[in-house]
Order: C-alpha cells, then sequence, then structure tokens
C-alpha cells in the first residue's frame, strides 16, 4: 500500500451533517465547517465558458495524482485543490481568520466542480445566496483611505 490511508474527516455527498450550504449563481460553494451552521465559508467554485472548457477541467481533476494540484482561477482571485490522495482532496480557506483546508472525497468535489456547466440552474435558495453575497458586497466600504 503506497497512499496513506487519511483518517481525516471530508465532506462526503452521504454525510449525517449537513454541510452544503448552497452554489450561488457565480458558482460559489457556501459551507457549514464540520455541518455547524454557525460556521458558514464561501468557496470559489469553477467557471467555465463553454462544454469543452469543463471537459478539460474535469479531465485535469480526474487526473490529479496524490500531491499535485490543480488552479481555479476567478475574476474575484483563485484557489488551489491538492490531491492528497486519489479519494482525498484538499481546498485552502479561511474560517474566522485561520487558515484552514477543507477536505474533500472525490465524488463530493467532482459534483460540485460539475455545477460549472454552462446550462445548470441554481435553485431558488441558491439564488438566495447570491442575494447574501451582494448585500455583504454592499457592506464593504467603496474605497480605501490611505494616509
Amino acid at each position: 500500500m503506497t497512499e496513506p490511508f487519511i483518517l481525516s474527516p471530508r465532506y462526503r455527498l452521504d454525510d449525517e451533517d449537513c454541510w452544503l450550504v448552497g452554489i450561488d449563481p457565480s458558482r460559489q460553494y457556501w459551507l457549514s465547517v464540520n455541518g455547524d451552521p454557525l460556521v458558514e465559508v464561501v468557496i470559489p467554485g469553477l467557471i467555465v465558458s463553454s462544454i469543452e472548457e469543463l471537459k478539460a477541467a474535469m479531465q485535469q481533476f480526474r487526473s490529479l495524482q496524490p500531491n499535485e494540484t490543480m488552479k481555479i482561477t476567478r475574476v474575484s482571485g483563485s484557489c488551489t485543490l491538492y490531491c492528497i490522495n486519489q479519494n482525498c482532496y484538499a481546498i485552502e480557506g479561511r474560517v474566522k481568520g485561520a487558515l484552514t483546508w477543507h477536505l474533500f472525497d472525490k465524488e463530493s468535489l467532482e459534483s460540485l466542480l460539475l455545477t460549472s456547466h454552462p446550462n445548470w440552474l441554481p435553485s431558488p435558495s441558491d439564488i438566495e445566496l447570491g442575494r447574501k453575497l451582494l448585500a455583504r458586497a454592499f457592506e464593504q466600504p467603496a474605497y480605501a483611505y490611505v494616509q
């Protein structure tokens, strides 16, 4: 056995705790950290403009080997997907200011990435997440004054 067995908890589609809050229209993943509804994070998701781009991204994801990475680039920034082993992937994020790795199994992460399909339509609750994100943006200062 060349790959270590990962004992760390990870987000799985069949989890008892509901960790996926939703996916907003801009394809960002909203998660309840470890299923805790009081600790919510938003992770940038994959965006593509064509089926060919989606196929290429999915092929790249499926071909990841342990210790390899995949960059997800967006207008607002980027994130990196880390392949830890064949069924454990990590995405860096911040929880209450602390650097954190969100661990996913392959099936869960693949399902999230597939929502980048150009014909994917968000549910009404996902549209509300988009409105919530927009409201958060309006709470931020429009500029920063620097002396």
